[in-house]
């Protein structure tokens, strides 16, 4: 086992970020200690990796720890990528300081965008997030992962493409899924599997590009591609204008006698370009 002590630039607010995890039942958040183990795969390889903060919001450091010593430079570029360690947010602040967004960056200073753990999966899970409440879709993916999923050292990880291709359309349906998203999701595993998906392909695509390459799946949806773009790959500018979710936050944030209408919405993304991924980031946290 190594540790490694990683700096990186303020503000960061490590509580935030752990607070918003936590909402997910899979994950192993330790808000009291201030500690997440992330179930990262690195090909073949399932290595929990221990992040903790040690630091505060105004001087943000973390104690990364892990098994395998030969891949640690690897295991800390991937956490130091999920966790957004790179992407300074006081310019974003500045940005929305000059808002009418400013109240709501002024109360969650700092909270970073931390991807998904895993690219896959991130998609499959926006599949099954499809037109269902925040916490439907959790309950649903926590079935999903411990039905098809391991869990090593304390910690759940995803299935493999693989191992949900070989699959019937039937075992996921068992899960209270629908049956045609049953298939949406065996057949986006089976294309994944077959490398007539390149997901990696993705990460070095425009935005555009991305969304016109994945709505060509079946099953794939705008929605799921902008969340996609958002928690998997990390896009800085993505505000997605149908989210139920979303247009309760702008109805409530701005005091609306009805719920926005995606053309509304999406006049709002447009409004807060190049960060309309906060925008939605920070909305969304003032909901949950």
């Amino acid at each position: 086992m190594w540790q490694q002590t990683v700096t990186v630039p303020a503000p960061y607010d490590f509580a935030h970020a752990l607070e918003r995890l936590a909402l997910d039942p899979l994950l192993a958040v330790d808000l009291e200690r201030q500690r997440i183990t992330v179930p990262l795969m690195l090909g073949d390889l399932f290595v929990p990796v221990t992040v903790e903060g040690i630091g505060t919001k105004d001087d943000p450091k973390f104690s990364v720890s892990a098994p395998c010593p030969e891949r640690q430079g690897e295991i800390v570029e991937r956490i130091s990528h999920l966790f957004q360690w790179r992407t300074p947010l006081g310019p974003i602040h500045e940005y929305f300081r000059q808002t009418e967004l400013a109240p709501l960056f002024d109360e969650y200073e700092g909270m970073p965008l931390v991807l998904d753990f895993d690219l896959y999966f991130c998609l499959i899970k926006c599949l099954i997030h499809q037109q269902f409440h925040l916490k439907v879709g959790y309950r649903l993916t926590e079935r999903f992962v411990k039905t098809f999923g391991k869990e090593m050292h304390g910690v759940w990880f995803y299935p493999r493409p693989e191992d949900i291709a070989s699959r019937s359309y039937d075992d996921v349906r068992a899960l209270q899924l629908s049956g045609r998203k049953a298939e949406y999701i065996i057949d986006v595993s089976r294309l994944i599997a077959e490398g007539k998906l390149r997901l990696d392909e993705l990460e070095q695509m425009e935005d555009g590009d991305v969304m016109e390459r994945l709505t060509a799946v079946r099953g794939i949806g705008p929605w799921t591609v902008q969340n996609f773009l958002l928690f998997g790959l990390g896009r800085p500018n993505v505000f997605p204008p149908a989210d139920i979710g979303l247009q309760r936050a702008v109805e409530k944030r701005f005091g609306l006698s009805k719920r926005p209408t995606v053309k509304e919405m999406a006049a709002l993304g447009e409004r807060w370009k190049p960060y309309a991924s906060y925008a939605a980031l920070y909305l969304w946290r003032s909901i949950e």
